[in-house]
């Protein structure tokens, strides 16, 4: 007939939680095609690409308007003030102000899910290691009661990890308690 083991806390832990996803994969899967037109069109508006080609765009407009006005009067199709130029940035700030602003929402939403998703992590990872604190305190003692078998007095101990270079097993802090 065998004898027991002496099993510590880590032997019965569990893993009583969904397995950890990544949440950018998921996310992913539920988008929906206006979704991916509005984080399409907040990319291009907001690089720099687009920027230098609407500046050269608009320098063109204005220096054929210029031209046409200065040479030929009446062929300028946008003449100082330049008016239609107005309405048609108009017209594209206010499609693409929303559109812009969708993008943002639905990018707030996916920041909101992650930091949930990494505080559900954070509290997994924090139950792991009090299993593993715990478990180490376990081994301790049973080291302890392992050395007390032997004969070997603390002091001995202590100077047996100094000879190793070993000069503070446990480091305390100001209060007394232990840093580790």
């Amino acid at each position: 007939m065998t004898k027991p083991r002496l099993l510590g806390p880590a032997a019965f832990f569990t893993h009583n939680h969904a397995p950890v996803v990544n949440v950018n994969d998921v996310l992913q899967d539920n988008v929906t095609l206006g979704q991916k037109v509005s984080d399409r069109v907040a990319a291009t508006v907001g690089s720099w690409p687009f920027i230098i080609i609407q500046s050269i765009m608009l320098s063109i407009w204005i220096g054929a308007n210029v031209y046409l006005a200065i040479h030929w009067k009446d062929k300028a199709f946008d003449p100082y003030p330049f008016i239609l130029l107005n309405l048609v940035l108009s017209f594209q700030a206010a499609y693409t102000g929303p559109v812009v602003m969708m993008s943002q929402n639905r990018q707030a939403d996916k920041d909101r899910v992650m930091a949930e998703h990494d505080y559900q992590i954070n509290l997994k990872a924090e139950q792991e290691i009090e299993v593993i604190m715990r478990h180490l305190a376990y081994q301790n003692s049973i080291l302890i009661t392992m050395m007390e078998k032997l004969g070997v007095s603390h002091e001995e101990a202590e100077s047996a990890l100094r000879a190793h270079g070993i000069t503070d097993p446990l480091p305390m802090g100001i209060d007394g308690a232990s840093t580790v």
